[in-house]
């Protein structure tokens, strides 16, 4: 009970933090002169920051350092409550939604996933389109890693937090001594590619507003856009290679931009051992899948079929999710092979989802490992990626974690199946959500939404999306009989 309290009273405190978050929603609105908009607005930070003050007061004397079970605890409970609290504005705004949908809407913005549920996105008031693309701006980097900067101000430990939010297997490295100053950082060197990107983005042909919600999706890899049509309504080749471009950086560990900035040096790209693979991978698929279009005439001047290969082919692989063409009436090869990538390519500590590009090497490196074994018995053979040993804790971590990503993936795909999808729609749904991508094909293909779902199926891509987002053993630990024995 006590541990449960202390975690209720960190909850409370991050929820009056998360309050703050509002300002812009209702800065946006006063700019609008959208008055109702405005008080709803300002309805919901007051709800969102008196809830969590009174959770915080009342919990007060349990305060204290968060442990590694306080710290999942924590995780969950952010992840599954932050967005319930990013519903109140939906809920008061538009007219008819549901809590099912509007929950599903915020999760997908959180979790920088991008799926939604909504239609008329050119119609909606700007603040609730800047309110869906700030949480996906929020959600990218980790609500968790601010949090940790946060935290340590507050009298509570972030460490433990740090450890189970941040993505890949390789989580006890840090950039500085301090937890809280790492958090710090990286935030900014997010806010500073953000702000690049929203300048480049208006300088391409974007209004102001156009261009601050998709940079913020860009960056957080969300694809939320505020478009029905998504980028495919602006038709401009230009602004879909600086979407190419920024994508391209946000798929990167941003603690690697992090150390190219500090030490001013772009070596240290090449010292990562994720970023070569990632834009071999991806740019190399670019080219394949454009001349696989032009070849089967799908578009019979290969500079277009490039245009479009390469802006749908890196916004799927890097789990971003816009669309400028229904890449859904392409020969079936293309698209299922961007929903294969967007399970590998992401690097670890960038704002991708699914398995990330580390784990990727791992598997590989194991498997030539097995195959030497086979041939010699007796040899050692230590695995090296980036011109360090990785520990064999690790690489059986690693395999763990991708037993239960596929399995989680079949069970959610049966259950889907079971509730009256079709293989293909159900199958894509699940890939698109536990990878964090958006679009997937059939009934949620990049030319229809999730609006289609029953309650059932929302709550199960809802669940998905949540699972992919804390890489699985951070949620289902919370399952374990261990995990509650003293």
């Amino acid at each position: 009970m006590k541990r449960a309290l202390t975690v209720v009273n960190a909850l409370g405190l991050l929820l009056v933090v998360f309050s703050v978050a509002y300002l812009i929603p209702i800065v946006t609105a006063i700019i609008y002169a959208d008055h109702t908009v405005l008080i709803d607005f300002l309805l919901a930070m007051i709800w969102t920051a008196s809830l969590g003050f009174l959770m915080w007061m009342f919990t007060r004397r349990y305060k204290g350092e968060l442990s590694i079970r306080h710290g999942y605890l924590l995780v969950v409970g952010m992840w599954t409550a932050m967005p319930a609290f990013a519903t109140l504005p939906l809920l008061l705004v538009i007219d008819g939604l549901s809590f099912t949908d509007a929950y599903f809407e915020t999760m997908s913005g959180l979790t920088t996933t991008g799926s939604t549920v909504l239609v008329g996105l050119d119609n909606l008031p700007p603040a609730i389109n800047i309110w869906r693309h700030e949480l996906n701006w929020l959600g990218g980097l980790g609500i968790i890693v601010l949090a940790v900067a946060v935290l340590p101000l507050l009298g509570i430990g972030g460490r433990q937090l740090f450890k189970a939010e941040t993505p890949g297997p390789m989580k006890d490295s840090s950039l500085t001594p301090r937890i809280a100053e790492t958090a710090r950082n990286l935030w900014l060197v997010y806010l500073g590619i953000t702000a690049a990107c929203v300048v480049s983005l208006k300088l391409a042909g974007m209004n102001w507003l156009d261009a601050v919600c998709h940079s913020f999706s860009a960056m957080g890899l969300g694809g939320f856009s505020t478009h029905d049509a998504s980028v495919g309504y602006f038709n401009s080749p230009l602004i879909e290679f600086v979407l190419i471009v920024f994508m391209l950086i946000a798929v990167a560990n941003f603690a690697t931009h992090f150390m190219a900035i500090r030490a001013r040096n772009f070596s240290v790209y090449r010292a990562d051992p994720e970023v070569l693979p990632t834009m071999v991978i991806i740019l190399g698929s670019c080219v394949g899948i454009a001349f696989f279009l032009w070849w089967n005439n799908v578009y019979t001047d290969f500079l277009v079929a490039l245009r479009h290969a390469s802006f749908n082919l890196v916004s799927i692989a890097t789990s971003s999710g816009y669309a400028s063409v229904d890449y859904a009436q392409w020969p079936i090869f293309a698209p299922l092979w961007m929903m294969f990538l967007t399970a590998t390519v992401a690097s670890a500590g960038s704002t991708g989802g699914g398995i990330k590009m580390i784990r990727t090497l791992v598997l590989f490196k194991q498997a030539g490992r097995e195959f030497l074994k086979l041939l010699h018995p007796s040899a050692i053979d230590p695995m090296k990626i980036g011109g360090q040993v990785v520990a064999n804790s690790i690489v059986f971590s690693v395999l763990g974690f991708i037993f239960l990503y596929f399995m989680t993936i079949v069970t959610l795909t049966f259950v889907l199946l079971i509730s009256g999808m079709d293989f293909i729609s159900g199958l894509t749904a699940i890939l698109a959500s536990i990878n964090n991508c958006g679009p997937g094909l059939g009934t949620v293909g990049p030319a229809s939404n999730y609006a289609g779902l029953s309650n059932f199926q929302t709550w199960i891509c809802t669940l998905a999306m949540l699972i992919g987002r804390l890489e699985i053993f951070t949620f289902l630990i919370l399952f374990t009989p261990r995990f509650w024995q003293r």
